[in-house]
């Protein structure tokens, strides 16, 4: 999306969600500035967090996230967006995930 983004991570037990979206934010923000010869914050410090409790949960929501860039009108397709295939879309998620 053009001004936000949209993740699906499953959080471990070592892991904080506040500490990936931290990851994230800061390898994009410094991939994207660099490429775009700029400096500076490009994430705002908030972001919305959802819990999935349950597989039907997760599919949903891995069918909604690659969705958008149809809705969005980037593509006309979902399999023609390049990054439309995840393993949580498959009619089994796997426990190890």
């Amino acid at each position: 999306m053009p001004d936000h983004g949209h993740w699906l991570v499953q959080v471990g037990d070592d892991n904080h969600l506040a500490s990936i979206m931290n990851r994230i934010k800061s390898a994009t923000a410094r991939a994207y500035n660099g490429d775009a010869g700029r400096t500076g914050a490009l994430w705002a410090r908030a972001y919305h967090e959802r819990l999935l409790r349950g597989e039907n949960d997760v599919r949903a929501a891995a069918r909604y996230l690659v969705a958008n860039p149809v809705r969005a009108g980037w593509v006309k397709r979902v399999g023609d967006y390049p990054f439309w295939d995840a393993v949580w879309i498959a009619d089994r998620i796997p426990k190890a995930l």
